[in-house]
């Protein structure tokens, strides 16, 4: 492309009508503010603080998975749904049996699905024995229900400018959720990248889109691959690999000079594989850990304090200047303690990583894992904390947020 110079003279003379040109742009401007700035619009659409979504499909994956299918709840004010990148998730609010709660699923759906003149959003739930949301869902969603939802959020995704164009996914269960959305979005949308996905599961009858996860890998021509791991007594798939995740298997499937490790499942999966991955020393910045919620059993911790079990402690709560008083329990987080007593704290990871929840700890101790510790080193000096990740300690004063 060529490029005209007029000369550094001719350059700066032009500079001199500016001023007079900024004072009649000013002169013809109306004199009232807009009501909204299109920037802020704009923003507001690509990153809605709420969704009003309705469920318009119900698909049984396995017998104890289930997936929703989510789009614009008729006369609503979500008209269409926000663009996302495959791997995040959306963070879903509900009234249950008197508790205002929230928790969040990743979104098993492509972003191209989305972006569809009738896009939808679609999450895969696993149900869990004595699971407090997942069976409220199980038991009340059909088509036609409302769900109110945040609009897509996390930090579970590929960038290109950060991780490998190979991306090697260790799942378990229903973490294989944002897998899918990679691997649909690596075949149909703009994810350019290639999947290697080592998937376990306990039970051959419980591998959640295993038909599909097979049609996907035939038809990518090598840009997607499935390598299933089962841990069951007896294994009649073919090709499949027995035992577990180990350091020994990924060395097998895997480049550690160069891929990028994502990890998706459960807690217990978390922690063996916190081990494993430590035995083929890889470079931090090539490993990235989707959030996992609140922790299973914070009793089980050896770090967590023994004499604090069993113990309930007064928590007063000061939120958009009203001040209650309310009952926390050791076992259970700071978060979990306010929903319980129908105070609407904002949330959305419910692992310590957004920081939205984010409250100034006035009076108290508590204990929060290391591992679900993501504050700010000066909002740790400052006396800050995250209370879906925090575990009273003692009698508390907190100030927080109320529910944007």
């Amino acid at each position: 492309m060529k490029v005209r110079v007029r000369g550094s003279i001719l350059d700066l003379l032009a500079f001199r009508g500016l001023p007079g040109k900024r004072s009649k742009r000013f002169a013809r401007a109306s004199a009232g503010l807009l009501p909204v700035h299109p920037v802020n619009e704009l923003a507001r659409q690509i990153h809605p603080s709420k969704l009003q979504l309705a469920v318009t499909g119900i698909r049984d994956e396995t017998k104890t998975t289930r997936t929703f299918k989510l789009a614009p709840a008729p006369g609503s004010e979500t008209r269409s749904l926000p663009c996302f990148r495959a791997g995040q998730y959306l963070s879903l609010k509900a009234n249950v049996d008197g508790a205002r709660i929230s928790r969040p699923y990743s979104i098993s759906s492509a972003p191209f699905e989305a972006s569809a003149p009738d896009g939808f959003y679609e999450i895969t739930l696993r149900r869990v024995e004595g699971g407090f949301y997942t069976d409220h869902i199980w038991r009340t969603w059909q088509v036609g229900t409302k769900v109110e939802s945040s609009g897509p959020v996390g930090l579970f995704y590929h960038e290109p400018l950060r991780d490998s164009r190979k991306i090697v996914g260790l799942a378990g269960g229903s973490g294989v959720t944002p897998f899918r959305s990679m691997a649909r979005e690596i075949l149909f949308g703009d994810l350019d990248a290639e999947l290697l996905l080592l998937y376990g599961s306990s039970d051959e009858e419980d591998i959640v889109f295993y038909d599909e996860l097979g049609e996907l890998e035939r038809s990518s021509a090598g840009r997607v691959r499935v390598v299933h791991v089962l841990s069951c007594e007896v294994v009649s798939l073919e090709g499949c690999e027995k035992g577990f995740i180990t350091a020994e298997l990924i060395r097998r499937y895997a480049s550690l000079e160069s891929d990028s490790f994502f990890v998706c499942g459960p807690e217990m999966m978390y922690r063996f594989l916190e081990a494993e991955l430590a035995k083929l020393e890889l470079p931090r910045k090539r490993v990235r850990r989707e959030v996992w919620g609140e922790l299973t059993d914070v009793t089980r911790r050896p770090d967590f304090p023994s004499d604090a079990v069993g113990k309930t402690f007064r928590m007063k709560v000061k939120m958009q200047g009203v001040v209650s008083e309310i009952p926390a329990r050791a076992t259970e987080t700071v978060l979990v303690a306010m929903e319980r007593a129908s105070l609407a704290s904002p949330s959305l990871c419910r692992s310590g990583e957004c920081g939205y929840c984010r409250s100034l700890l006035l009076g108290g101790e508590v204990f929060i894992a290391p591992e679900s510790d993501d504050r700010r080193a000066a909002d740790r000096k400052l006396g800050y904390i995250h209370p879906c990740s925090a575990y009273p300690l003692s009698d508390l004063e907190i100030e927080t947020p109320g529910e944007a």
